[in-house]
């Protein structure tokens, strides 16, 4: 009776360590390519670099000209020949995941080359937007000073040389527009009609009202009062004289020739491009990593969308609310009962659910990550940008932040905040990436990787758990939870509907504004962010439903030998991973968990 318990450890064993023989030369070299390329990626990526708490290269900002991304995409051929040239096979454990991982991530990256390179100009081009309402300079660099430690005279130094590079950076960023202007690879304008507003917050004419001044507002005290005078006038001058003047220019330029080009633009999908079809497939297999095509998602969503609406009205139901579902949602938007009144009443809100989202977290994971998130405002200049999560530095030197929009009350009603901070802080984003961040053993690469599918997945199922967590008590917050989950569901539609099957903008509104319940102004911005960021919005359920999957199958193939909290640990603890690949550590987990019990 023991010797089949004990092949099967030697089989399971096997599956997860590998064969030795030949494994320590196949995995030094492999992690000697890893190495090379995270020092490599630091270097060229610096702004990423100082987000993850590695400093070495605060005084500069990426190269983003042509001739450097023709360089980048040449070292990336150069790592793609030789991962081929290790045999993956002599590969087990961790190490045959990373070499999956990294295979994918330079084959998602040669295909995008290949397909920018068929272009005019393709050289310059890794997006097509790369300033827009969503994304651009007037957001990151920001958020990157914000992200920068200000200890030490050398630190404001490196800063300075920072802010003396924008200007070049800006120069660059038009260059590419230009070239999709030239090339007719540009979005179109209707969605891009908010930028000029906010590149406003950098062109004041008092520097010291400029968000990237603020480090010269806040010296620590052992940095001496003559050298903050020195380096407080050194960040004006650099502000007045070349900053402030680049951003002018960046926004003349919008307004001047990208956005006009923009709005001549026929078509809203990115398949109306020149090579967009192809571009577009491309774009759903990185963002979901499957080989689902655009068809399939369509239906997927359609279903979850039917479903979802069905539970919606249950809730309605159960609330004793007599009115239709359109009328329930107005009752929500509408009444003072579901706005604070203040922002300050809203920021205390959010820490009353994190804190009490902080202590139901042991219910739900075997080990939780060390590194702490706190809950602060945004700025006022980000305007209406969506609530989000900033990470904490990998060196464990800065807390993660959930940072909330006050600064408009009532586009953030009490009823949606609960799944909020589920979603962004824990345990969703917070939770899963500072886990990333604290596992020994991975390379760098695996530790800071980002898969849409993957962790926006994992951050929708996050809200899924507030029933289990006590959340989602009343009515009002449980329908706000499917409300979010339904306009995840309608991404799947409106998405490859304008991208793949010729919507309008306007149909896209009408389809989420119906089935989503939102506001016109939230759905505008909703479906203006699916046209600029084509299919990046696809992961996000097709994430949630693998995760329930793989649950629902680890629950059917354990039965009463199923742990939730050993699961979820099963899920976060390689980092992030590609579904299919993470499909299959849950198979593996799975029959660990079979020859453990079956060893007792």
């Amino acid at each position: 009776m023991k010797r089949p318990r004990y092949a099967a450890i030697v089989a399971l064993i096997w599956l997860i360590a590998g064969p030795a023989a030949g494994q320590e030369s196949a995995a030094a070299r492999l992690n000697a390519i890893f190495s090379d390329y995270w020092e490599w990626y630091s270097a060229q990526i610096p702004e990423l670099a100082t987000f993850r708490g590695d400093n070495r290269f605060n005084d500069r900002l990426t190269d983003a000209s042509a001739e450097a991304v023709a360089s980048r995409k040449a070292y990336r051929a150069e790592l793609a020949a030789r991962l081929k040239s290790i045999d993956r096979t002599q590969l087990g454990g961790q190490d045959r995941i990373s070499y999956d991982v990294f295979a994918r991530e330079l084959g998602s990256a040669a295909r995008f080359d290949a397909i920018f390179g068929k272009l005019p100009f393709g050289a310059t081009f890794d997006e097509w937007s790369p300033v827009n309402q969503f994304d651009g300079p007037q957001f990151w660099l920001p958020q990157l000073a914000a992200a920068t430690p200000f200890r030490t005279v050398a630190d404001y130094e490196a800063y300075l040389k920072r802010l003396a590079q924008i200007p070049r950076q800006l120069r660059q960023l038009q260059q590419r527009m230009q070239a999709g202007i030239d090339t007719g690879w540009l979005p179109p304008g209707v969605s891009l009609q908010r930028v000029p507003s906010q590149l406003d917050a950098h062109l004041n004419a008092d520097v010291t009202q400029v968000p990237l001044y603020r480090p010269f507002t806040q010296f620590p005290a052992d940095v001496s009062a003559p050298d903050q005078k020195r380096l407080g006038e050194a960040g004006r001058r650099v502000l007045a004289d070349d900053v402030v003047p680049a951003f002018k220019a960046l926004k003349d330029f919008y307004q001047s020739r990208y956005l006009p080009a923009a709005q001549a633009r026929k078509g809203i999908g990115a398949s109306e491009l020149p090579g967009g079809a192809e571009y577009y497939e491309a774009k759903i297999s990185e963002m979901t990593t499957t080989s689902m095509k655009a068809r399939e998602i369509h239906e997927l969503g359609l279903h979850e969308v039917a479903r979802i609406e069905s539970e919606m009205n249950d809730v309605i139901r159960r609330s004793g609310f007599s009115g239709t579902r359109e009328e329930f949602a107005r009752f929500l938007h509408e009444s003072p009962q579901f706005y604070y009144s203040t922002g300050d009443e809203l920021l205390a809100g959010y820490r009353d659910i994190a804190k009490r989202a902080d202590a139901e977290l042991p219910k739900l994971f075997a080990e939780l990550p060390r590194t702490p998130y706190g809950v602060r405002a945004e700025e006022a200049f980000q305007g209406d940008n969506a609530d989000h999560y900033v990470p904490s530095a990998g060196d464990g030197s800065r807390a993660g932040f959930f940072e909330a929009n006050i600064n408009n009350v009532k586009m953030r009603p009490k009823y949606d905040m609960e799944d909020l901070i589920l979603h962004e802080a824990v345990p969703g984003h917070h939770l899963q990436i500072s886990r990333a961040q604290e596992i020994k053993g991975l390379p760098e690469f695996r530790k800071y990787t980002w898969f849409v599918a993957y962790g926006e997945g994992w951050a929708l199922y996050a809200e899924s758990l507030g029933d289990e967590m006590g959340f989602y008590k009343d009515p009002y917050s449980k329908f706000g939870q499917l409300s979010a989950e339904m306009w995840r569901a309608c991404r799947l539609v409106v998405d490859t509907g304008m991208h793949a099957s010729g919507w309008s903008r306007q149909r896209a509104i009408d389809y989420i504004k119906e089935h989503a319940l939102i506001s016109d102004d939230y759905a505008v911005a909703e479906i203006d962010r699916y046209i600029v960021w084509p299919a990046q919005a696809l992961g996000y359920k097709i994430g949630e439903l693998k995760i329930k999957a793989l649950r629902a199958q680890a629950r059917a193939a354990l039965g009463d030998r199923f742990d939730l909290r050993h699961f979820h640990n099963a899920l976060i603890d390689d980092g992030p991973l590609p579904l299919d690949v993470l499909e299959g550590r849950i198979d593996g987990w799975i029959a660990s968990q079979k020859v453990a019990h079956a060893v007792r």
